[in-house]
């Protein structure tokens, strides 16, 4: 009896690898689609962290009663620096950074931050300069821009 080989032949090899190529063609493109729908998913989120986080540390701010207060005390104990009247948290360490919980004040939760005098921007890694989160202390507003994420 002669022994039977098994195996793949070279054309069902070829067909095999023509699907896979017609397959990655059509999925790459909404793969790179992904990746920008996660970036504008990530500055929304952060736009609705910090508003959480405004929210918050005003309720325990009205709750202390002293509407002439420059600093909040969290539940947790942490000091929060506010602009008396509003509550709003301020722009520089510990404001915003401690009212959202953040790991440093260029970090917080997987994206990157800056602080100065008068803003907070946060910007989610990967994305473009453009793609980013802008709080104003002083009016509490929140812009999310997300072009060239």
């Amino acid at each position: 009896m002669k022994a039977r080989q098994q195996g793949f032949t070279l054309v069902e090899l070829v067909v095999v690898i023509v699907i896979l190529g017609i397959l990655a063609a059509t999925a790459i493109p909404r793969f790179i689609t992904l990746s920008k729908d996660a970036r504008i998913s990530a500055a929304q989120g952060a736009a609705g962290g910090i508003r959480a986080a405004i929210a918050l540390v005003q309720a325990r701010y009205q709750a202390n009663g002293n509407m002439a207060a420059t600093s909040v005390n969290m539940a947790d104990g942490t000091a929060v620096n506010v602009t008396a009247n509003t509550a709003f948290p301020l722009s520089v360490s510990p404001g915003m950074d401690k009212a959202m919980n953040c790991e440093s004040t260029t970090a917080c939760q997987g994206l990157t931050m800056v602080m100065n005098a008068t803003t907070v921007t946060l910007q989610p890694a990967g994305a473009a300069a453009t793609c980013i989160v802008t709080y104003t202390a002083a009016t509490g507003a929140i812009v999310v821009n997300t072009a060239g994420c």
